[in-house]
């Protein structure tokens, strides 16, 4: 005898989880970035896996990628990269894990990702950004 088994997807707590979030910048004290859109997206998904490979073993990121096509992520813009260390340094402190991508030669921090966090444990930190546009 055979018995159907029905794939039942993981229990997940309802709350809502954003995805890293990513703050783009440009240079310390000079113009905003001006990239073209393709660079600055690279910059975010770069920044977005290495963190997601980081943190891989966290309860709410397993939880995140377990969602499959009801991801939640948003994408703040930081004006230059005085904001991006800044913003950094306050992670650090409040300890919200998170990765800084520098970009190479230039050594330019240019994202920040978060690992993902329930939103109300990382929103009091990030509500100074605006979306990306």
């Amino acid at each position: 005898r055979f018995r159907t088994l029905r794939w039942q997807r993981p229990a997940v707590a309802q709350r809502e989880r954003w995805c890293s979030t990513w703050c783009c910048g440009g240079p310390a004290g000079g113009e905003p970035l001006s990239w073209p859109l393709g660079a600055l997206v690279a910059q975010a998904c770069h920044a977005a896996l290495a963190v997601v490979h980081a943190y891989y073993g966290q309860a709410d990121t397993g939880a995140y990628l377990a969602e499959g096509g009801s991801m939640r992520t948003v994408v703040l813009e930081a004006l230059d990269e005085g904001a991006l260390t800044t913003l950094a340094e306050t992670l650090k402190q409040h300890n919200i894990d998170h990765k800084v991508w520098i970009e190479q030669p230039e050594n330019i921090a240019t994202c920040i990702a978060l690992r993902p966090y329930p939103k109300e444990e990382v929103h009091q930190h990030l509500k100074k950004f605006k979306l990306l546009k």
